[in-house]
């Protein structure tokens, strides 16, 4: 497979940073206004994430930093990871702003190993939206093993591959359009639009995603040396994944308006290196 998809994907990334700090999804004025503040998509994982103050940890994929930064100020040494250098300097100045004591390097995830080291991480962490701009799952579970420690563990949250595999177009009910399992191909899109509300007019449009099935992504990691600890299905996601069909709750998650309980939106899992 060429890079062009890395090409294709860091370009809308790139464009797309600083309208991610300006808005009001990412809350920065909050960052820099409460100490204590931490971003939603961690916040939603506390009871899991547990104490990690004292552990050196990873964030791969870490676009403008926030999570990294909530990370950190629950205790642990982090350093972020990233393709895009856009993205890197949002995170960089929020860490500037914040006096936060953060490393951010820029490397594309399937790098992380020869650009942070091998075996030095008490913690990996992935977020939500980030394996889908990845080919391979095999490849990236191989990366994570390869970072942590023995005794290191994997913190992922991300979207459910049922709710990759929904075309959002749909709007009068959840309709399957995409492929569950990771393809050889990967699916394109062309969308001037983005996650967060925002008057932006994008150029850089045309992006390279894949879907991982649930299975995919544990049989991965097992190959690849870990032991799975925990896998939770949630039924809500931090954004409007499926416009016209979700309602928000007070802690900034979207569920299913009808029947919630009939498909996972989001997953939580944890693994753990020997």
């Amino acid at each position: 497979m060429t890079d062009d998809y890395l090409i294709l994907n860091k370009a809308n990334w790139d464009e797309r940073a600083p309208v991610h700090a300006a808005s009001r999804d990412y809350a920065v004025p909050r960052f820099l206004a409460e100490p204590d503040f931490l971003s939603e998509v961690v916040r939603f994982d506390l009871p899991l994430l547990g104490d990690i103050s004292g552990l050196r940890g990873a964030h791969l994929q870490c676009h403008i930093g926030t999570d990294t930064l909530s990370l950190a100020r629950l205790g642990a040494t982090m350093t972020g990871l990233d393709f895009s250098p856009a993205s890197l300097a949002q995170a960089r100045l929020l860490a500037e702003k914040t006096g936060a004591a953060i490393d951010f390097v820029e490397a594309d995830v399937y790098d992380a190993v020869p650009a942070l080291g091998g075996a030095r991480f008490d913690l990996v962490f992935t977020g939500i939206g980030a394996l889908c701009w990845l080919p391979s799952i095999a490849r990236w579970a191989r990366t994570v093993a390869a970072l942590l420690r023995p005794g290191g563990r994997l913190f992922l949250r991300e979207g459910h591959p049922i709710l990759w595999a929904m075309d959002e177009n749909f709007t009068d009910r959840p309709t399957l359009g995409y492929p569950y399992f990771e393809q050889t191909e990967p699916l394109v899109f062309t969308d001037g639009s983005t996650y967060v509300d925002n008057d932006a007019e994008f150029t850089q449009i045309t992006t390279h995603e894949w879907n991982h099935g649930l299975g995919e992504v544990v049989t991965a990691l097992l190959e690849a040396g870990l032991t799975i600890t925990g896998l939770v299905e949630h039924d809500s996601v931090p954004w409007e994944a499926l416009p016209g069909l979700m309602t928000r709750d007070e802690h900034g998650e979207w569920r299913l308006t009808e029947h919630p309980e009939r498909m996972p939106l989001s997953y939580t899992l944890q693994a753990s290196k020997h």
